[in-house]
């Protein structure tokens, strides 16, 4: 018989298996994700990262779980050249939608400005907020 185990310490080999167990399904289901990573970097002039974007594209859509612009660099537009990096290389991998949340009303103001559309709301998360979700269709300029 099965039993439940609530932990907040799962090992990698736990997680391992609930992933590729759930990768199998889907494919099964959906067909393969073709999951990639794509990160887009902020480097300083000795080469270290000091900010940037961290997401995939998995079935023909790009996300970016990830954008940070360091505060020395806010305000000068570093925010839309990191996504449309991304956007391009997500379109040279084929894809053709993008989607990104945020609870920062800041950053909805400019994913806004670069074309996203919320298509949803999470009222009080965190609270006080509302975490919205954005979605962007790509298209060649």
């Amino acid at each position: 018989m099965a039993r439940l185990d609530v932990t907040d310490t799962p090992s990698e080999t736990d997680l391992a298996t609930i992933g590729e167990g759930l990768t199998a399904f889907n494919a099964a289901d959906v067909g393969p994700s073709e999951r990639r990573a794509l990160a887009v970097l902020i480097q300083d002039e000795s080469g270290k990262t000091i900010g940037g974007i961290s997401g995939y594209t998995a079935w023909g859509w790009l996300f970016t779980a990830w954008l940070f612009v360091p505060e020395t660099l806010r305000g000068q537009g570093m925010a839309s050249k990191l996504l449309e990096a991304a956007e391009a290389e997500a379109m040279a991998r084929g894809c053709f939608g993008a989607w990104i949340d945020t609870f920062n009303p800041q950053a909805l103001r400019a994913y806004q400005r670069q074309g996203y559309a919320i298509f949803g709301e999470l009222p009080d998360f965190p609270a006080g907020r509302s975490r919205y979700f954005l979605q962007k269709t790509l298209s060649p300029r």
